[in-house]
């Protein structure tokens, strides 16, 4: 299938430019170069051969060797070659959870700092933020 330019930019970011599968970085000028550093393809996590569509939300970019390796099994099976359970993520996606991670401890931490009083609660909800962010 031939992809827009939009629709690879689109598959490349879902992962922050790293492989799916193995997590190698991936260079975005190299897709479709075989033998070229960091090349990929646009790999279907539910294999057409199995089912899958050419729909965006099964599309991921793979390392052309984790691409080929995978064949028609699923992106689950390819990841666990690799010890992996679920693929990176964006960009966006991970400063959404830093965020949110930052919050939590914060709370966490100024809750802990109600015990020295006023100022601990400042300092348990710096602290806390700083290490969950």
């Amino acid at each position: 299938m031939k992809y827009t330019d939009d629709q690879i930019n689109r598959i490349y970011d879902r992962t922050s430019g790293y492989c799916h599968i193995c997590r190698k970085k991936l260079a975005f000028r190299n897709y479709g170069r075989y033998g070229e550093r960091g090349a990929w393809h646009v790999e279907h996590s539910r294999p057409r051969a199995r089912g899958g569509t050419d729909h965006e939300n099964n599309l991921f970019p793979a390392c052309i060797a984790c691409n080929l390796e995978k064949s028609t099994v699923s992106s689950r099976t390819a990841r666990g070659w690799h010890g992996r359970r679920k693929a990176p993520l964006s960009r966006t996606r991970r400063l959404e959870s830093k965020k949110s991670a930052a919050v939590t401890w914060g709370m966490l931490g100024a809750a802990v700092g109600t015990l020295a009083g006023p100022v601990g609660i400042i300092f348990g909800a710096a602290v806390g933020a700083t290490l969950g962010y």
